[in-house]
């Protein structure tokens, strides 16, 4: 039986508007700050990839630890932090395993925010 976990999906827009249309607030800044810190590293980074690469953007723990050789605890610590940031949440639990989906408007709210888009001539 799959049980089904709270959804604790990011809100579909992001923080604030692209950096070139605006200075940012200070509690802009801390939230956009704290999304782009959680993506930066190594390892998150290739969970993200791992994920986006699977049909609906999602993955078992059980699956992420085999594919990048890390310890399920810390494949739970960083899946932590990406679900603090909002960029992936538990989708559903099946038995002893949690699977995480990616918020692609989360995703696509930070490229929107570091958009190049002003410098295009």
């Amino acid at each position: 039986m799959v049980k089904q976990l709270p959804v604790l999906q990011a809100p579909a827009a992001i923080c604030c508007a692209p950096l070139a249309s605006a200075p940012l607030s200070a509690d802009d800044a801390k939230t956009l700050a704290g999304q782009l810190k959680a993506i930066a590293d190594p390892a998150r980074l290739r969970l993200l990839s791992l994920m986006l690469a699977n049909q609906h953007y999602e993955a078992c723990t059980c699956d992420l630890t085999e594919a990048l050789g890390l310890s399920q605890p810390t494949v739970s610590h960083h899946l932590k932090k990406l679900t603090d940031a909002g960029i992936v949440y538990a989708d559903r639990k099946q038995g002893p395993w949690t699977y995480y989906r990616v918020s692609p408007a989360t995703l696509a709210g930070l490229a929107n925010v570091i958009s190049s888009a002003a410098f295009a001539a």
